[in-house]
C-alpha cells in the first residue's frame, strides 16, 4: 500500500534527473551518487532539469514504490540548501508544501517539541 508520512526520512537529490529512469536507475543513483542504501525505507525525491516532473522512490519492504508527477503548467521550486552534499534532508511537512506549489523561500518553522526515542 502506498503511504508516505512524517515517520519516514526524506532526501532531495540535488542534481537533475533523467525522468526515464525507473526503479533500478533511481536506486542506482541513491546507492552510487548519494552513498545511501535505497532499501533503508527513506524516501528519495528526484526532479527533472525543467523542474516540471518529480519522482519519489521508496523501498516498502517487499519492493520499490515510485511516485511520479508531471505538472501541466509551472514548475517546482528549486530547493537548494547551501551545502555541498548531493542530497538535502527535508521534512514531510515541507515536502508536501513544496509539491503543492507553496514557496519555502523565506519561510521559517517555529520551534516544536520533539520526543527523542530512547534506544
Amino acid at each position: 500500500m502506498l503511504g508516505f508520512g512524517a515517520q519516514q526520512q526524506y532526501f532531495i537529490y540535488q542534481g537533475s534527473t533523467d525522468m526515464r529512469k525507473g526503479y533500478y536507475g533511481l536506486s542506482g543513483l541513491v546507492r552510487n551518487e548519494l552513498g545511501s542504501d535505497p532499501l533503508s525505507g527513506s524516501v528519495y525525491v528526484f526532479f527533472s532539469k525543467s523542474r516540471q516532473t518529480v519522482k519519489l522512490l521508496m523501498w516498502e519492504g517487499d519492493g520499490f514504490v515510485v511516485y511520479a508527477k508531471r505538472l501541466e503548467r509551472g514548475c517546482y521550486e528549486v530547493f537548494n540548501k547551501q551545502i555541498s552534499a548531493r542530497q538535502s534532508p527535508i521534512s514531510y511537512q515541507h515536502l508536501v508544501m513544496l509539491l503543492s506549489g507553496i514557496s519555502l523561500v523565506g519561510t521559517r518553522q517555529r520551534k516544536r517539541y520533539k520526543m527523542v526515542a530512547e534506544g
